[in-house]
């Protein structure tokens, strides 16, 4: 249920890891351009305007739900309609409990929080079941979400923590990015040049701290030198709080995430 950029990315992940093939997919879409759109990324792949009575959903299938948030519940109804009984979630902040009402008595509900980065399949996922979800249906979520990243499992009530740490995190990295680039612009470096040292400064510090098997805090002794240009810049980042103000950050998140569940 919905195409756009997080369900088209689903869609192509599971495509591209050979999950399904296109015929085995059923997308749900009211929008008539991107509707064309997908089929002609897709041959093959059935793209309807709203669910109908052409659309079966095998015992060992489900829905993945890909909508706004305000019509989740709607679009819960619909499904119900057409009588699917499993649905992964990866609307934002929407209770299991309020998602299985919508779906009907004993209907199994897996929520998702994926962050942006799905969209090259490089995200990272958290999923947790809800009150009728068993091990198959978590495995069966975390099989889809694979296609697109990692995925982790954690109780719903810590989905909001979630939210607020990965699912913004790549929002807190853009502005790092952003900051480090004007910072060699004024440094007197060419905006192009700045843009390039720091996109592959960031990829490949992601990559050491994930192979390496090092803590971040081992990794960023080692190249800190006593009395050296970085222990004066670390120096200076400490002093204006930094990382008081991520964590700070986080947690405004994560209450602003709890805040719209309500």
């Amino acid at each position: 249920m919905g195409g756009g950029r997080l369900g088209g990315a689903l869609v192509a992940g599971l495509l591209a890891a050979g999950w399904a093939e296109p015929a085995e997919l059923v997308v749900v879409e009211p929008n008539a351009g991107r509707r064309a759109e997908l089929e002609g990324l897709h041959p093959g792949l059935a793209v309807h305007e709203e669910v109908g009575p052409g659309i079966v959903v095998a015992e060992d299938g489900g829905a993945v739900l890909a909508v706004k948030p305000d019509i989740a519940e709607a679009a819960c109804r619909a499904l119900r309609v057409a009588g699917v009984r499993r649905t992964l979630s990866v609307a934002a902040g929407i209770p299991s409990q309020r998602l299985e009402a919508a779906l009907g008595e004993g209907s199994v509900v897996v929520r998702a929080m994926p962050n942006t980065p799905v969209l090259v399949g490089a995200g990272v996922s958290a999923i947790s079941g809800g009150s009728h979800a068993r091990a198959a249906d978590l495995d069966w979520a975390e099989s889809i979400l694979s296609a697109v990243g990692i995925v982790v499992r954690v109780p719903e009530r810590q989905l909001d923590a979630v939210t607020g740490l990965s699912g913004s995190g790549p929002a807190y990295v853009f502005l790092v990015i952003e900051a480090l680039i004007e910072a060699g612009v004024a440094a007197g470096l060419a905006r192009d040049v700045s843009h390039r040292l720091v996109v592959e400064t960031v990829l490949g510090s992601a990559k050491l701290l994930s192979v390496s098997g090092e803590s971040p805090e081992k990794l960023r002794a080692d190249i800190t030198s006593p009395g050296g240009t970085t222990a004066a810049a670390l120096r200076t980042l400490e002093a204006r709080a930094v990382r008081s103000a991520f964590i700070e950050a986080v947690a405004a998140a994560v209450e602003r995430s709890r805040q719209l569940a309500h």
